[in-house]
């Protein structure tokens, strides 16, 4: 009653605030601010940190945000994702016998003028400009966290226009942003606490920018990355190694980067803990000098590299003792041996992921197994040559193992599952793709003993049926995300012993099995209330009956992926869309969605195909 709000008077400001650091994610909080005029004011008021998609009118956007959230701290844009706006209303109806010109369009006719129709949809084609930068930098003159994010209108000028009043910028990323030295300079002069620098794919870069910011940050710096930038050469990096001291991360991807830079930079940042190359020009005599000066180094990630062998690796093994987390992707000429050193100097390891390295066999990630016993995730990609007794080796000397990823491993059946599943019981992410000889034995063994599993995805394994899900639903009654895309012999057995035993299960993938039907989604809307994202595409024998029965049930749900289900009509689309009050994405096909259904829900829609 209006009046009686006595407890809301009576709560200090400080007491409020509180009340929203402990919320736990931005929905809520939004959701709490609209308790009243004061509590909305509280958490503008409160809130530091904004997230932004390619929008229209984006610096007349930025000038908004910048009214509402003064305590703003940090900023992400990022023009890939789209901003899709609402249809417009229809225009009010002129009044019989009024001379007034003005009533003939609703009062936002005049913004909807700048807005292009295609279909049902409306977007604006504008970017963020030098403009939209300055009204940043003086409605958020104490920002500490900007990203930019493929912001192909910024220039130097609206970056030194930013630089200049926020002074107090920590961390910069200007991925894909073409910007030239002018404004890296001025970051540089102005902004003496910069700590992070990302420059991924800023063309017009040259050394002269690179250089002049390092100069004016070498006393705070201490993440570099560089990505495609052509004219950014080994002279940028011998400065960095000459005055940032306290470098401790660095990326690099470029073929115009050579073992001097390399070098020079690992001789002179002593703290340098991450180490993540992209450089074909690299070869194993920067890497002995690595293994033989980075000894505090935790993090090395290798990608594409051509002239990196096992000597390169077994220099690393040798010198790199604290190293916990290592990345080989692409490279083609180290083999068992170079893994072997690492295993035997690197005994702290704690993630290793191999990628497409094809001369790497089972003996090399045996001895993982066996000097690793630290290890928590793993992950083979593309590893043809490793088989079976690898993982057996893997599942008796790491028992702390929580995370593993196959992708394309022929010699890897249901023996290393069950020896993996009997030995590694914290097991909480089992992601398999494409190996064809992993089949219900493995499965049934992972749900027999790895009572935590959250996530199983055992997508393309097309020996994994019903028993092996059956398993799955009696002992992991933890299990969060299921992905079985793919598994053909799954039917509506194995989904519903899932939809009965794994009542915490929000997100699910049974694209492409043709033995699902409509009892099946009616036990898991029974089953698994706290259902989120759902993908059913190309199931043919799911009906609108069945999604009707889902929706009725899981009405936390937000996407829906439902496209090539023949049975599926317009009205089944209406029904998710209007029994799902969090729906954020529906993605079907465009002619089964009905104009009322376009005009109540055009934002959430998605298309695969597309009228030409």
């Amino acid at each position: 009653m209006r009046g009686r709000d006595l407890i809301n008077n009576c709560l200090p400001e400080e007491l409020i605030l509180e009340i929203f650091q402990r919320l736990d994610s931005k929905p809520t909080r939004d959701a709490a601010s609209l308790v009243c005029k004061r509590w909305l004011h509280l958490e503008r008021f409160n809130r530091t940190t904004l997230r932004i998609g390619a929008s229209f009118s984006p610096d007349t956007f930025v000038t908004l945000l910048s009214r509402r959230f003064p305590h703003v701290t940090s900023i992400h844009v990022d023009e890939r994702l789209s901003v899709s706006l609402p249809p417009p209303s229809p225009p009010l109806k002129r009044k019989r016998g009024s001379n007034n010109s003005s009533s003939s369009s609703s009062p936002s006719s005049s913004k909807r003028q700048r807005l292009t129709r295609s279909g049902s949809e409306y977007t604006e084609s504008s970017s963020l400009t030098d403009a939209a930068l300055i009204a940043l930098a003086n409605g958020f003159p104490r920002i500490e966290n900007l990203s930019l994010i493929w912001c192909p209108n910024v220039s130097s000028f609206g970056l030194r226009s930013l630089a200049h009043k926020c002074t107090s910028l920590r961390s910069l990323d200007l991925q894909g942003c073409f910007v030239g030295d002018q404004g890296l300079s001025a970051v540089g002069k102005f902004c003496k606490q910069l700590e992070e620098l990302n420059l991924r794919f800023c063309e017009g870069l040259t050394d002269a920018g690179v250089i002049d910011l390092v100069l004016g940050c070498a006393k705070s710096l201490k993440s570099f990355g560089v990505a495609a930038s052509a004219k950014v050469t080994d002279a940028s990096l011998e400065v960095v190694a000459s005055h940032c001291k306290l470098l401790e991360a660095l990326f690099l991807d470029s073929e115009y980067i050579h073992d001097k830079g390399v070098v020079a930079v690992v001789k002179g940042c002593k703290r340098l803990k991450s180490l993540k190359l992209q450089c074909v020009n690299v070869t194993d005599a920067a890497f002995s000098v690595v293994g033989d000066v980075c000894i505090s180094l935790e993090r090395l990630a290798l990608y594409s590299f051509q002239q990196f062998t096992d000597k390169g690796l077994k220099s690393i093994g040798k010198g790199c003792k604290n190293l916990k987390d290592l990345t080989l992707s692409d490279c083609y000429f180290v083999n068992c041996a170079g893994l072997e050193a690492i295993a035997h100097g690197c005994k702290e390891l704690t993630r290793i992921e191999i990628n497409g390295c094809h001369n790497i066999g089972t003996r090399g990630l045996e001895a993982i197994g066996r000097s690793c016993p630290n290890l928590t995730e793993l992950a083979l990609l593309y590893c043809q040559r490793i088989g079976n007794s690898a993982l057996y080796q893997i599942g008796k000397g790491c028992k702390s193992l929580e995370t593993l990823h196959l992708v394309d491993c022929a010699g890897i059946g249901d023996s290393a599952m069950c020896n993996i599943a009997k030995g590694c019981r914290n097991l909480k992410k089992v992601h398999i793709r494409r190996c064809y000889e992993i089949g219900n034995k493995g499965v049934i063994a992972i749900g027999k003993h790895c009572k935590s599993l959250t996530e199983l995805s055992v997508r393309f394994c097309d020996k994994v049926g019903d028993v092996a899900l059956v398993a799955v639903g009696k002992g992991c009654c933890s299990l969060q995300q299921l992905n079985v895309s793919g598994c053909h012999q799954i039917g509506d057995v194995g989904i519903s012993a899932i939809a009965n035993g794994c009542p915490q299960l929000t997100h699910l993938d049974i694209s492409v099995l043709q033995n699902i039907g409509d009892m099946t989604l009616a036990e898991l809307g029974e089953g698994c209330p706290m259902l989120k994202d759902l993908v059913l595409s190309h199931c043919h024998h799911v009906t609108d009956k069945g999604l009707n029965n889902l929706v009725n049930k899981c009405k936390l749900l937000e996407t829906c992926h439902m496209v090539y289900c023949p049975e599926i009509t317009s009205v089944g689309v209406a029904t998710v869309v209007s029994s799902c009050s969090h729906i954020k994405k529906v993605l079907i096909e465009k002619c089964k969605v009905s104009e009322r259904t376009k005009r109540r829900a055009g934002s959430i829609l998605s298309y695969l195909c597309v009228d030409l």
